[in-house]
């Protein structure tokens, strides 16, 4: 006895299909607990981005030496943990986008591993997405940005390369 498949019961099959999926997925959500969210730690392949970004974004403000550039890492990875754990997960997707390859040659344009990327080339994969008509491009170069910039100009022992003597004693 051979059955012929209709467009109703082709329909019917499909629906029935979606709507098991649907509540396993359902119950799946229900009786999964979600996970602890954990604190986002720069590893190597991150501090090498970082190492070869931090110079291009801070020119003429950082000498750059290993020791300053590694300095600077460290505290955009304090400045990191004083983020929320939301900020924290974006950020490590961030990371994990530029250390990947083909991310890096696509949407970077840095056809090289980063130790080995040209500042030129830097500075234009940063002016790239800075004035980028994606948002999400242009919302993490801010990202970048500001946590360079921030963490680099929060720490006190920088203020004096730029002549900021600090805060008014008054306000303090």
């Amino acid at each position: 006895m051979a059955t012929t498949l209709t467009r109703r019961s082709f329909l019917k099959a499909g629906l029935v299909g979606a709507l098991a999926l649907a509540a396993a997925g359902g119950i799946y959500r229900a009786t999964r607990r979600p996970a602890a969210p954990e604190r986002f730690v720069l590893d190597d392949a991150a501090k090498a981005v970082l190492g070869a970004v931090i110079p291009v974004v801070l020119k003429d403000a950082i000498d750059p030496t290993p020791a300053m550039v590694q300095a600077a890492t460290a505290r955009v990875d304090v400045a990191i943990s004083g983020l929320p754990f939301a900020t924290q997960k974006e950020i490590q997707d961030l990371f994990g986008l530029l250390t990947l390859g083909p991310a890096r040659r696509f949407l970077a344009g840095i056809p090289d591993d980063w130790p080995k990327a040209r500042q030129e080339d830097i500075a234009a994969f940063l002016q790239n997405w800075r004035l980028s008509r994606f948002g999400l491009l242009q919302s993490a170069y801010q990202a970048l940005h500001d946590l360079i910039l921030g963490a680099w100009y929060g720490d006190e022992s920088t203020w004096a390369a730029i002549g900021y003597p600090g805060p008014i004693k008054e306000l303090s």
